[in-house]
C-alpha cells in the first residue's frame, strides 16, 4: 500500500483509482449523499410549513369568520304545483285530411266503327280466280285476252354473254395471315439453348457501345415463314450506339428454323426474343 495516500479512502475512489475522475459520475457519486441530506431537509421543512399554516387557519382565522352573511330563502312550490295541476292540456290537433289521388292521365283514342253498307248502294261480286287447267293453257297477266291456247308455256332463257377474251384487271393477292400463337410454335433448330450459344458466338460488341460502357436488352419481334426462313424483323425496344443494327443482323444470318404448324399446314409466326449486351 502506497504510504503517500491518505489512510481514509472511499469506495467511489477505489472504484474511480485508474478512471477519468473528471467524468460527471465520480463527481454525481461523491456528493449523492450530501445532495439527499439537503433534500430531505427542504421537503420536512415544506411539510412542516403546509401543516403550520393549516393549523393557524383552522385556529385563528376560521372562527372569526362571520357566518351571519348567508341568507337562507325559502320558496313555496306547492301554490306553483296546485296552478299546473289546474292548467289542463291542450287538446291534440286533428290530424289532417288526406286528400284523394290525382285521376289518371287520358289516354288519346279514335273513334272505329264498321263501315255499314248503305240501302241504296250496290253490292260489287268479286269474280272466282281462275281454275288450275286454265292457268296450264295460258299464259299469266293482270288481264284476260281470247286467243289461242299456250301448249307450253316454258320460256326459254337468255343466251350466254360473250366469252371474255382479255384477263380482269385484279388487284394484288392478300397478303397471308401472320399468326402470334400456333398448335406448333416455331422452334430453332436444337431448342432455345442451341439459339442462345448461336447469337454469343455470332453477335459482335459495338465499339461505340463500349466506349459508352452500354449494356442492356435488344427486344426484337421478327416472322418466321412457312419455310423456315427469317422474314420481317422490328426492334420493339432498343439501347442504341449500335447494338439494335447487330441484333439485327446476327437475327437475319441464322439457319432455318423449324416453321410453326397450325391445323396440319406451315404458317407464318411472328416471335419476339432479346438480345443481351454485358460487358465484361
Amino acid at each position: 500500500m502506497d504510504p503517500n495516500k491518505n489512510s481514509i479512502t472511499s469506495l467511489d475512489d477505489i472504484i474511480f483509482e485508474k478512471r477519468n475522475k473528471e467524468y460527471g459520475a465520480y463527481f454525481l457519486r461523491k456528493n449523492y449523499s450530501k445532495y439527499l441530506k439537503r433534500a430531505a431537509i427542504y421537503g420536512v421543512g415544506a411539510s412542516l410549513l403546509i401543516l403550520g399554516g393549516a393549523w393557524g387557519f383552522n385556529t385563528f382565522i376560521a372562527p372569526n369568520l362571520e357566518k351571519d352573511d348567508i341568507e337562507v330563502v325559502d320558496i313555496d312550490l306547492s301554490a306553483l304545483e296546485e296552478e299546473v295541476d289546474e292548467e289542463e292540456p291542450p287538446p291534440p290537433p286533428p290530424p289532417p285530411e288526406e286528400e284523394p289521388p290525382p285521376p289518371p292521365p287520358e289516354i288519346k283514342q279514335v273513334q272505329f266503327l264498321p263501315p255499314e253498307p248503305k240501302a241504296d248502294e250496290e253490292v260489287e261480286i268479286e269474280e272466282p280466280p281462275p281454275t288450275l287447267e286454265e292457268v296450264e293453257k295460258a299464259v299469266i297477266s293482270n288481264e284476260d285476252v281470247e286467243g289461242e291456247e299456250v301448249v307450253d308455256v316454258f320460256t326459254p332463257p337468255p343466251p350466254p354473254p360473250p366469252a371474255v377474251t382479255k384477263p380482269a384487271g385484279l388487284g394484288k393477292p392478300k397478303e397471308e395471315e401472320i399468326f402470334t400463337a400456333v398448335e406448333q410454335q416455331p422452334e430453332f433448330p436444337g431448342g432455345t439453348s442451341e439459339m442462345y450459344k448461336y447469337i454469343g458466338n455470332n453477335i459482335k460488341y459495338p465499339a461505340a457501345a463500349q466506349r459508352a460502357n452500354v449494356s442492356g436488352r435488344v427486344f426484337v419481334k421478327f416472322v418466321v415463314e412457312k419455310d423456315g426462313s427469317i422474314g420481317k424483323i422490328d426492334v420493339l425496344k432498343g439501347i442504341g450506339f449500335g447494338c439494335d443494327e447487330e441484333a439485327i443482323r446476327v437475327i437475319k444470318s441464322m439457319p432455318k428454323w423449324n416453321p410453326g404448324r397450325q391445323n396440319g399446314k406451315n404458317v407464318r409466326v411472328w416471335f419476339t426474343m432479346p438480345v443481351f449486351y454485358q460487358l465484361e
